[in-house]
């Protein structure tokens, strides 16, 4: 599309559900000599609001935000909410509640803003005002202002289309109704051309208000051209079979390669979720990587359907000597946290990236202006970190430093330097602060080195250990699917939908695998997903 439909200096934009989807998304196109640049925009959904239309344009677009507004920090999000329920204390759940409802109700001049449920709303306009009076926005306010913004100036829709002619949208089923609203603005009204690629059966975020039907209605729209994929280049033909099963519809799905059958297992288990994690590790995984010999720990994986149950396998690989790495919300960071992920490609860079350009130290010096991008704005600021970022990854191109020495480095000859006064980096600068308190001395951590960061070497042959959730995008020769218990997954009490949720993340769980699929779960506890295979296989 940027070499035959869309010249200089127009671009495209793409939307994508996380940081993590739209850093692999600029690494592919890198290695294709595309490097992101002001006729590309990837990012997602609340990045594009923020940096496309709330910031180029919220004095001319009437948003009624002060000059100098910034992104509230958590501390600030959480003193606006207790200042508009006038007390100190905030119920548990609510800050959750209070998304959701401003995700549903995007417009909010018809009656079912206010009247579906008339206290959240009045407690929702009383916490804006009070963010509003501290000059803040929170991160649901991002698309909510964009939208607004676009409806009422339809000279701004114009604009972002001589912008951007194309708007390319990954993950279109997680996105939710914001992105949904926008996408019909400005392609079916304006006249950006559309391409979407999802999958309703992947949608796995209803909680946090993704609309799987909405990519549905698009994709049956009579000016839209759909392509349905049946190809599945990842599992064996019996994995894929096995998943239709779990997914509960015929979508006649194959196997690329008719040759690779894939192996699926049923482990009944006993005992509490500790000694499980123990079996499934010191016997269960030692099994499966005696019968594949090509493969190492980085090509397996062990899912489960909530972080706490990882706290158990993690204690386990931890007693066993496995080296792992977990991708859940009780991970070591958050994966999604921009300063984390620049940090990580600094130390890929000292840990042999220096010598191969993966990742390339211009793209590191790109990521880091963005990233401090209140504190370089001058030619002398930017090579001011030019040269302090270059010298102490220059001086620390070894896998093996300590990682606490090399972080303190970085820390104070860069990122305090250059994060000065910005309250955007805020919570940032907290999740960095927490992670150096766990490589301190006499910390769970401190022996860590700057390879495991890195992920390089020997470090990257580490068990992934992850929640089905975070699994969603990746593969992995061997899945352990460990837990698939009635009531964990789907859950005692849930609804039709969230029934059907559960259903869908099941599935995504088995198809992330290549070669064997196992399902774990506690001896008479199945989950009936777990049922429904285990009928499927005596019946094949």
């Amino acid at each position: 599309m940027l070499a035959e439909d869309v010249h200089t200096p127009r671009g495209i934009a793409c939307i994508t559900y996380n940081n993590e989807c739209a850093r692999e998304l600029e690494d592919r196109l890198a290695a294709l000599g595309v490097e992101q640049d002001r006729r590309i925009f990837i990012g997602t959904v609340h990045s594009f609001s923020l940096t496309q239309i709330i910031l180029p344009y919220a004095q001319t677009a009437g948003l009624g935000l002060p000059a100098s507004f910034a992104v509230a920090t958590r501390a600030e999000r959480q003193a606006a909410l207790a200042e508009a329920l006038g007390r100190a204390e905030i119920p548990q759940g609510l800050e959750f509640r209070l998304g959701i409802y401003r995700r549903t109700y995007l417009n909010r001049e018809l009656p079912e803003w206010r009247n579906s449920d008339p206290d959240l709303a009045a407690l929702i306009e009383r916490y804006e005002a009070s963010l509003r009076r501290r000059g803040r926005i929170d991160y649901d306010d991002m698309p909510l202002l964009a939208i607004r913004a676009l409806r009422a100036n339809p000279w701004l829709q114009r604009a972002l289309l001589a912008k951007f002619p194309i708007l390319v949208v990954d993950e279109y089923q997680d996105l939710g109704a914001a992105l949904h609203r926008m996408v019909m603005g400005l392609c079916f009204s304006v006249g950006m051309r559309l391409f979407a690629v999802g999958d309703v059966d992947q949608s796995i975020y209803g909680f946090t208000g993704a609309r799987p039907d909405l990519l549905q209605r698009l994709s049956e729209r009579d000016d839209v051209e759909t392509v349905r994929l049946r190809l599945n280049y990842r599992s064996g033909d019996r994995i894929v079979a096995a998943a239709g099963v779990a997914l509960g519809a015929d979508r006649n799905y194959e196997a690329a390669d008719a040759d690779a059958e894939g192996a699926i297992f049923i482990h009944p288990m006993e005992g509490n979720y500790d000694q499980q994690a123990r079996r499934a590790l010191q016997d269960l995984l030692a099994q499966a990587r005696a019968r594949h010999p090509d493969f190492s720990l980085r090509d397996l994986a062990v899912l489960y359907p909530a972080a706490w149950i990882g706290d158990s396998l993690a204690a386990a690989a931890q007693a066993l000597g496995i080296a792992y790495v977990r991708t859940d919300t009780n991970a070591l960071y958050p994966r999604s946290s921009r300063i984390m992920q620049w940090l990580e490609a600094c130390a890929q860079w000292c840990c042999g990236g220096w010598r191969i350009g993966a990742p390339r130290l211009s793209r590191i010096i790109r990521e880091g202006k963005r990233l401090f991008d209140k504190a370089i704005i001058t030619e002398e600021s930017e090579l001011n970190f030019h040269r302090r970022l270059v010298a102490v990854l220059w001086g620390n191109r070894d896998a093996n430093t300590i990682l606490r020495d090399w972080l303190t480095q970085m820390t104070k000859e860069v990122v305090q330097s250059f994060a000065i006064d910005d309250a955007a980096l805020r919570d940032e600068l907290d999740i960095l602060a927490e992670f150096s308190e766990r490589l301190a001395p006499g910390a769970d951590h401190q022996n860590m080195v700057l390879g495991e960061l890195a992920g390089d070497g020997v470090y990257v042959d580490r068990l992934t250990l992850s929640t089905l959730h975070s699994a969603k995008g990746r593969e992995f020769g061997i899945v352990f699917m460990f837990g698939m218990d009635n009531g964990r997954i789907p859950r005692n009490g849930a609804s039709n939908n969230e029934r059907a949720e559960a259903r869908r993340l099941f599935y995504v769980g088995m198809t992330r695998a290549k070669r064997e699929i196992h399902l774990l779960h506690t001896t008479g506890r199945e989950s009936i997903f777990v049922t429904e295979i285990d009928q499927h296989l005596a019946d094949e």
